[in-house]
């Protein structure tokens, strides 16, 4: 028998999502986020949830645009620094020693440290409670060859990504390969 827990934002694992914009002044800022996800494959798009009270946003709202950046196990500290300071008082991209790039196809910054990039559009903006779930049709996806596998595309394995659990706010690394997707599932028809 499974206990109740009551109604809690529980689910794992979440993603460590560092979401770059500009500022009004132009000054770019970058702050750590775990409520996201892919949520729609055509058009590619994916989603971020934040508070009304951070500065990104105001950001958002005011630039119709973000990023998405990814990083890797080995940039833990400066994750979780991202996510500790409001880029409203501080230059966050200066004290965690991270480099801002303008994003080529939207109007955010990037983080130049971090292996995989997602530059988003703004297309929708709803709000749900204490959070507003921001919807970015993803307009490029950029990736260094270093996280690139022999397909071209990204080797989770390389990339090492980070991911965060809920209760007691901590952070993690990913597992060991369990089996290919919609592929292992086909032992289970067989029988």
């Amino acid at each position: 028998m499974k206990r109740s827990l009551g109604a809690k934002t529980l689910i794992y694992p979440t993603p460590v999502l560092i979401v770059g914009t500009y500022g009004k002044d132009g000054r770019p800022n970058a702050m750590t986020a775990a409520w996201g996800g892919i949520c729609c494959s055509q058009p590619p798009c994916l989603n971020i949830s934040l508070r009304k009270a951070t500065y990104t946003y105001g950001n958002i709202m005011d630039r119709n645009a973000f990023t998405v950046s990814i990083p890797p196990e080995d940039m833990v500290k400066q994750a979780d620094y991202m996510g500790l300071a409001s880029g409203k008082y501080e230059d966050k991209f200066a004290i965690a020693g991270l480099t801002p790039v303008k994003g080529d196809l939207v109007d955010a910054p990037y983080v130049d440290e971090f292996p995989l990039v997602l530059e988003c559009n703004l297309i929708q903006a709803i709000e749900i409670g204490l959070h507003t779930l921001f919807v970015g049709e993803i307009m490029d996806v950029r990736a260094d060859d270093s996280i690139l596998g022999d397909d071209g595309m990204p080797d989770i394995e390389k990339l090492k990504p980070m991911t965060f659990a809920p209760v007691g706010g901590k952070y993690y690394g990913l597992g060991k390969l369990l089996g290919k997707a919609f592929s292992i599932g086909q032992e289970v028809k067989k029988r």
